[in-house]
């Protein structure tokens, strides 16, 4: 049985071709996998901002927190344990000002757990500890970011995958819809180009 969680972001909600492709990338892995699928949506209920409580609170033993501490740290500990428990993971992220929106760097501040989702090494280092997982991460934008002179400022799908392999997810699928924000041939055209990267990803794991 293949557990699958879709976690997705965008302010756009159901709207966003992030969460759209995310969402038949899920559902289609489903189908093929079995098995089940954990939804996240990080729009309809965003994580809050990581607060003193949280920092301070996941370095104390659990009896000695505050009531504040205790709700930040079981709120991590909840999305640690969404992520822990999939085998599978399809994220959706729509960029907002070049990256991630703040829900989805809310949620990877929570879940970017010293000695639980990473350690550090004496002479090697930080090392993710959540391994053998696959990642897709559909990644949406109005402009083109995969090449060409824009490609330097994609700070959404390179720091993703960053925080990804931080804490052991290195194996990472992007699939991209971009340059939906040149007309409405240019957005049928990109969008075709979307789902023709997704039956590829669904076919491959038939």
């Amino acid at each position: 049985m293949t557990n699958i969680l879709l976690v997705t972001s965008s302010p756009r909600g159901a709207e966003g071709l992030s969460t759209r492709f995310a969402t038949e990338i899920a559902e289609g892995l489903k189908a093929r996998l079995g098995g089940a699928l954990v939804t996240r949506d990080l729009s309809a209920k965003p994580p809050p901002h990581i607060t003193q409580a949280y920092i301070n609170g996941r370095g104390v033993d659990p009896e000695a927190r505050t009531v504040a501490q205790a709700e930040a740290v079981s709120l991590a500990q909840a999305l640690v344990d969404e992520v822990k428990a999939a085998d599978v993971i399809v994220l959706g992220s729509g960029m907002i000002n070049f990256g991630p929106s703040s829900q989805l760097k809310a949620w990877f501040d929570h879940i970017t757990w010293p000695g639980v989702t990473f350690s550090y090494g004496e002479a090697s280092g930080p090392k993710g500890m959540l391994i053998g997982k696959k990642v897709y991460l559909v990644a949406a934008t109005g402009g083109v970011y995969s090449e060409g002179a824009w490609a330097a400022f994609d700070f959404q799908a390179g720091f993703l995958r960053h925080l990804l392999g931080f804490i052991g997810l290195t194996d990472v699928e992007v699939v991209r819809v971009e340059g939906t924000s040149f007309g409405p041939e240019a957005a049928k055209g990109a969008i075709a180009a979307t789902e023709a990267q997704v039956r590829a990803v669904l076919d491959k794991a038939a």
